[in-house]
């Protein structure tokens, strides 16, 4: 899918979820990611890049794809 960056970072391996018409009808993982023809691991915000999401191909125009990443965070105990 051919996408243009709003905000933040997106980068390969990111979790996302494809939002068509405000309902989420996906969620996956991104499996390929491009900017110019050359494979890349991350695409920073107000570019475009082409990806892939792993398993997923009914792409539309206007789709949102919001990528995440969940990353554990070790807790602390105060005393």
């Amino acid at each position: 899918a051919g996408c243009y960056v709003l905000s933040g970072t997106i980068s390969r391996n990111d979790k996302v979820r494809v939002i068509r018409d405000g309902f989420e009808i996906y969620k996956g993982t991104i499996s390929s990611l491009k900017h110019l023809k050359d494979d890349v691991r991350d695409v920073r915000q107000g570019f475009e890049c082409g990806l892939t999401v792993s398993g997923f191909n009914d792409y539309a125009e206007g789709d949102i794809i919001e990528a995440y990443r969940i990353t554990e965070v070790q807790r602390k105990l105060s005393q």
